[in-house]
């Protein structure tokens, strides 16, 4: 199974078809070769590395909103979520 997360274009260098985005306090650098027409704010799906594909704003708040649920779950009940393929 595959997972991808949402994160924040933050900066973009076209000479090398890469941008910077952010994922929470951590700024990481990676392609867009992936998607057109990448744009600072935007929001993509990352997967090692990779911009899938560019998702609305409010999708990304959903997404991490769910994340959040799930560590915050596992904090309470002291066991780990776990996700079989």
């Amino acid at each position: 199974m595959c997972l991808a997360i949402p994160a924040r274009i933050v900066a973009i260098d076209e000479a090398t078809d890469t941008a910077t985005v952010t994922l929470g306090n951590v700024k990481k650098d990676i392609s867009i070769a992936l998607i057109d027409d990448a744009k600072i704010d935007e929001y993509v799906l990352l997967h090692v590395g990779y911009a899938l594909h560019k998702i609305s704003e409010e999708e990304a708040e959903r997404t991490l909103a769910i994340f959040d649920e799930v560590e915050l779950m596992e904090e309470f009940t002291g066991e780990t979520t776990e996700v079989s393929a």
